[in-house]
């Protein structure tokens, strides 16, 4: 009766973190689109430069259209999950361990763990190459989704350097031009000539952006740069905190892990693409066997 009872409560648990981290990814998608709209409305469509305009428009909607695609493949792909119930004793069995062998067992999914594997509370099960669990993508950040969020983290601090200069440049037009070309002309009652002033909802939406911007700016980018320093040292963020690596495995060589993540055959465009994945490279002269 008790083993029924953790088994609901388990459930509820995990359905209200998943609600969250639904709730987190639909934010995300709402700030974005409050960017686009902010972009298109304010700053682009009414501009004069038609270079200016279709350059930056392009830029912005391709960059857009790859944050997407990186938050979705990030969301929807399975991280490297482990299946659970597999550390039964006849699987076990069926191994045919001999002497000197280590095998770990994960007690909260009995499951038999792989190397580098964690168990996610969020999740209830194990992932191969854990980093976290991130809410943003209602997702672990494993070995099989690493490079999608990687790329997302990346394009959305593109997108948000981006926002943030396109708004710098437009006050800077508008500041030059004394808002003549950015606010709402009409003539002054006293001398009869053509006064310009900036549209206070205009203002109102850019401020947001920028503060928008900057948060988004430097999360992203610190989120990226402890991500490129975990694929360089090859050592995940729970391996970090564990300090557990040099206990299991040997570390790969730095070119090889970054390879491992976005690419085995080297330096490509692909490595960008959030629509490829990569081959999972076995690791050498562990001390971790099944």
């Amino acid at each position: 009766m008790k083993d029924v009872h953790n088994r609901c409560w388990n459930g509820k648990l995990w359905f209200v973190r998943d609600v969250c981290g639904m709730i987190c990814a639909l934010f995300t998608y709402i700030l974005i689109t409050f960017a686009q709209y902010v972009i298109l409305t304010v700053i682009i469509i009414p501009e004069p430069n038609v270079a200016y305009k279709v350059i930056n428009l392009i830029m912005f909607e391709f960059f857009t259209f790859l944050a997407f695609s990186a938050h979705l493949r990030t969301m929807f792909t399975d991280p490297g999950a482990v299946p659970r119930g597999t550390a039964t004793k006849e699987a076990i069995e069926q191994l045919g361990l001999i002497d000197g062998q280590v095998l770990y067992k994960c007690t909260k999914c009995c499951s038999i763990k792989p190397e580098r594997a964690h168990h996610c509370s969020v999740c209830q099960r194990c992932i191969r190459k854990m980093d976290h669990h991130c809410p943003w993508v209602n997702n672990c950040v494993g070995e099989n989704n690493q490079k999608f969020f990687v790329l997302f983290t990346l394009y959305i601090a593109v997108l948000a350097i981006h926002a943030l200069l396109m708004v710098f440049n437009y006050f800077m037009k508008c500041v030059d031009d004394e808002w003549k070309t950015c606010g709402t002309t009409y003539p002054d009652q006293k001398t009869g000539l053509m006064v310009s002033q900036p549209t206070p909802v205009n203002v109102i939406l850019l401020i947001c952006l920028v503060f928008e911007g900057l948060l988004f700016a430097i999360f992203t980018c610190i989120m990226f740069g402890v991500q490129m320093q975990a694929i360089w040292n090859d050592e995940t963020g729970i391996e970090q905190l564990k300090k557990e690596s040099s206990k299991r495995w040997n570390r790969r060589q730095r070119w090889r892990s970054i390879r491992a993540v976005f690419g085995l055959k080297g330096f490509s465009i692909y490595w960008f693409s959030p629509f490829t994945r990569t081959e999972t490279i076995a690791y050498a002269d562990s001390n971790y066997t099944v």
